[in-house]
């Protein structure tokens, strides 16, 4: 029945690759895909192959790359892609030796595919429960690690129908795992080979605050005032921006969409008087009385979070919220929409006090005033945010010594 479903999972996105864009990459991103892997992979070297479903999952992976090259430069990382949208974002990815989309989880596939790489060692981020690439691996005495991980009760894991998945689980040789709440979900079925590693994405955040260099238009925007940071937003967060910023005209903001296209960018700046886009300021502009510059570069948003007093991240609106850990880095307090509830950071930086979620503008200014009013307050929130940080630190290094026995 898995294989069936497969099948007809494969063939759904083979027909709307006709006329939509994204598959029609996911198509032609697999043709001749064993030729490709045939001509390219040099298994003379030992192989790391870590797959990720999408682009936020790759940047799960990344500082366990990042780390593997650094103590073992002798690797070569096989890194796989199930989604357009992180293949084609990442397929440049200088650190990894090799990048391709991943066959489909056909057990043909699965075995020609298997049979050209020849992993050492196979690691999959977060959730990819590919059954038989996982029985597979298992059946080659491949060592396979599930990383970043999160489990909720309701998940089929845990259902009474979900026995195939529990088999699969008990594929992998250690699930290292975000929270001691999955980790009691997955002993309770019988998984005793779990750790509570935390989140690989803390140790990311952290290393790129580590190497943040001085931007001056920032510099010359803020001018020494007070700046709140809105990253990753999208038009229902902004409506509530919009009035949040009509509302104090002595804070200045920077907004920065998730979407940047020349005619998003533009549309939000013509709804914010007097706003300016980062690419149109000019080196002798003077910027003393613009209170709101929009973000229309890629690249830049992690580090515009060292210079804030406050952020607000978007996407809490729609299907979830986006990074809040590159905010926390900087001991900011945080705001989003309502939908953050599978986001275990963003459930943390609320209890302790650290974030807000807010449903419309009215609750966006009630938590915004007593922190712009009181800086003890102010203080307060970011350091909880901190502290998140710095407990949850170090999961890359824990992951990496476990794989480094297996490579040994």
């Amino acid at each position: 029945m898995y294989n069936i479903g497969v099948w007809f999972y494969e063939q759904s996105i083979l027909l709307a690759s006709h006329f939509n864009t994204k598959a029609r990459l996911w198509r032609e991103g697999r043709k001749d895909i064993f030729d490709k892997l045939a001509a390219k992979i040099d298994n003379t070297k030992p192989i790391v192959w870590i797959h990720a479903a999408s682009l936020g999952e790759f940047e799960q992976g990344r500082p366990i790359i990042e780390e593997l090259k650094a103590s073992h430069p002798e690797l070569r990382i096989m890194l796989t892609f199930f989604s357009p949208s992180g293949y084609e974002i990442r397929k440049e990815y200088p650190l990894a030796d090799y990048i391709f989309y991943l066959p489909m989880d056909r057990p043909k596939n699965v075995a020609r595919f298997l049979d050209i790489v020849k992993p050492q060692a196979a690691i999959f981020i977060k959730y990819e429960f590919w059954l038989n690439y996982l029985a597979e691996l298992h059946r080659r005495d491949i060592a396979t690690y599930l990383v970043s991980a999160t489990f909720r009760r309701r998940s089929i894991f845990f259902k009474p129908w979900g026995g195939l998945w529990r088999r699969a689980l008990r594929e992998y040789r250690h699930l290292f795992v975000q929270d001691n709440e999955s980790e009691r979900l997955l002993r309770e079925i019988g998984c005793n080979d779990v750790t509570v590693a935390g989140d690989t994405r803390v140790d990311r955040v952290m290393a790129l605050a580590s190497k943040v260099t001085p931007n001056p238009l920032i510099e010359r925007f803020a001018a020494g005032e007070r700046l709140f940071v809105a990253g990753s937003t999208w038009e229902p967060d902004e409506v509530l921006l919009r009035e949040l910023i009509a509302q104090n005209s002595d804070i200045k903001f920077i907004i920065a969409p998730h979407e940047i296209g020349a005619e998003r960018t533009a549309r939000l700046a013509a709804s914010i008087p007097g706003s300016v886009l980062y690419t149109d300021i000019t080196a002798d502009q003077d910027l003393s009385h613009t209170q709101v510059l929009i973000l229309n570069t890629m690249g830049m948003l992690s580090s515009l979070y060292s210079y804030a007093r406050w952020a607000y991240i978007g996407g809490g609106f729609g299907r979830g919220i986006h990074n809040t850990l590159e905010a926390a880095t900087y001991a900011l307090p945080i705001a989003f929409g309502p939908n953050y509830k599978k986001f275990i950071e963003a459930c943390a930086l609320i209890e302790l006090g650290a974030a807000c979620s807010v449903r419309n503008s009215a609750e966006l200014a009630a938590w915004f005033k007593p922190l712009k009013e009181c800086e003890a307050t102010c203080k307060m929130a970011g350091e909880a945010s901190r502290r998140y940080i710095d407990k949850n630190c170090g999961a890359t290094q824990l992951i990496t010594a476990a794989l480094t026995t297996t490579l040994s």
